[in-house]
């Protein structure tokens, strides 16, 4: 089975069949996905400039998908090398249990669902690395109030029905992100807790 950077590579190949490079691009997804598989590439598609269903979009279009795939990947392949190597160390430090960040980054290794967005279509319009990298500081940081990524505290409700682990959790219906729970204070996860979803934005 192909990894990323080989799918990438097809996907990059000028001399490649259109369709072909398209459906690269797209199973790259199958590697990395920051929101899932459906919500990533809607959010891709929208910012190149090309539709979901369009099987034969421009070239340059494609190329700015992949590009922007690529670096929010290396965004995140850093921040998991560095999330090692602490680990490492605790381990060589005597601290065996692992913390609540640890926990919930054993759910998301290898960046599919690291922001995940239960609906495909509510998503963060910020390039995909600017949106780890607000995710990835808020997880190095003590726990905030509002949604690391958009900022608004009075937007998250939990959800306990979502499709992706962690199955319950707080949701922001600004930018559609399923929020990581270390990243908020246990007076924001009870706030979400108390939100009905319809009062959401009142």
């Amino acid at each position: 089975m192909a990894g990323f950077r080989s799918l990438a590579r097809q996907a990059r190949d000028p001399r490649g069949d259109l369709a072909l490079r398209r459906y690269s691009l797209r199973k790259c997804l199958e590697r990395f996905a920051p929101y899932g598989h459906r919500a990533t590439w809607d959010h891709l598609c929208s910012r190149a400039g090309f539709g979901p269903e369009d099987r034969s979009p421009e070239p340059a279009r494609l190329m700015a998908a992949l590009d922007e795939l690529e670096e929010a990947r290396a965004v995140w392949l850093a921040y998991e090398e560095a999330f090692a190597a602490r680990r490492r160390r605790e381990k060589h430090d005597g601290l065996r249990r692992p913390g609540q960040v640890d926990d919930w980054h054993r759910l998301t290794w290898g960046g599919c669902g690291v922001a995940w967005c239960e609906d495909p279509y509510v998503h963060p319009s910020e390039p995909l690395a600017e949106v780890l990298r607000r995710l990835i500081d808020a997880l190095e940081h003590e726990p905030g109030k509002v949604c690391p990524v958009c900022a608004h505290s009075g937007r998250l409700v939990w959800r306990h029905d979502l499709t992706h682990e962690p199955k319950s959790a707080p949701v922001c219906t600004g930018c559609g992100i399923a929020v990581p729970r270390p990243v908020l204070t246990s007076a924001a996860l009870s706030r979400a807790r108390r939100t009905p979803p319809a009062l959401v934005g009142v």
